[in-house]
């Protein structure tokens, strides 16, 4: 069974990229390369970089002499990416597996990984390749949705989803929201070597110009539209019960409300 970062984005990645991503990854994008923008030399690893959000937070912050590689372990994503930001040099895309790189140890002076932990299957091995990947020292950023009640959005499309599928309702929608426990983050990073750990929950606005642009983004350009098909369902109706739904929450046009992540901060610590 594939995860949802393996799942064939390339039929939607224009439509998350362009209703999704300004709204929901681009705030989170700019905290976190912010995070590792006073690099002055060394190199960056970008871990499941989707459309190319953070990337190109990182790429137009970092230093010229600090390496910037991207990765991500779907070709459709990866190869959007790679079009969408090709006025943009010193940028290596790789196709890479978060809990199985083929880099070299210590190869990497931070790993960064917006919104792609949660959807991993073995955690452990994900974060044990992270710091294996690192240098003595070097930076880990992560973010993870906060849980779901924390971010109204979600609620909302989980919950209409689920009114329209009483007998078998699509999960997708709880995917992202399954690894907001400070605890166990701080745990699973403790055991596989980093320290100096700081999680922080950082709420932002989740504004849209319009309700159904964003619906339009969550089912069409998302894998949650492979569970509805499977089910017999069609994108149309369901987009129009989530606009709908999102526009009661936080107004048609604009839709405004809050969301929150969770952001980590760690140092690998010497072998």
């Amino acid at each position: 069974m594939n995860t949802p970062l393996e799942h064939d984005y390339a039929p939607g990645c224009d439509l998350y990229d362009r209703f999704l991503g300004s709204v929901l990854f681009e705030p989170y994008a700019i905290d976190l390369a912010s995070r590792v923008a006073d690099l002055t030399e060394g190199s960056v690893l970008e871990m499941a970089c989707g459309t190319g959000i953070v990337t190109q937070q990182l790429r137009t912050r970092l230093k010229p002499s600090v390496a910037l590689t991207a990765t991500d372990i779907n070709p459709g994503m990866l190869d959007y990416a790679q079009k969408k930001l090709k006025q943009l040099k010193r940028i290596d895309w790789r196709q890479a597996d978060i809990a199985n790189l083929t880099f070299s140890d210590a190869s990497f002076n931070a790993v960064l990984c917006q919104f792609g932990l949660m959807f991993v299957p073995d955690r452990n091995r994900a974060v044990q390749e992270m710091r294996r990947v690192l240098v003595n020292g070097g930076m880990l950023a992560v973010s993870v949705w906060d849980r779901m009640d924390a971010n109204p959005w979600g609620v909302a499309v989980h919950n209409t989803i689920e009114k329209l599928f009483p007998d078998n309702p699509p999960q997708f929608f709880k995917a992202p929201f399954n690894f907001a426990d400070a605890d166990v983050l701080r745990t699973l990073l403790n055991a596989n070597g980093f320290d100096q750990i700081t999680i922080q929950p950082v709420s932002m606005e989740c504004r849209s110009n319009f309700a159904r642009s964003l619906a339009i983004g969550m089912i069409e350009g998302a894998p949650i539209l492979a569970e509805i098909q499977e089910r017999g369902g069609s994108s149309g109706p369901i987009v129009d019960a989530v606009a709908n739904a999102f526009g009661q929450l936080g107004g048609d046009s604009p839709f405004q409300t809050t969301m929150q992540a969770i952001v980590v901060t760690a140092r690998a610590k010497g072998r």
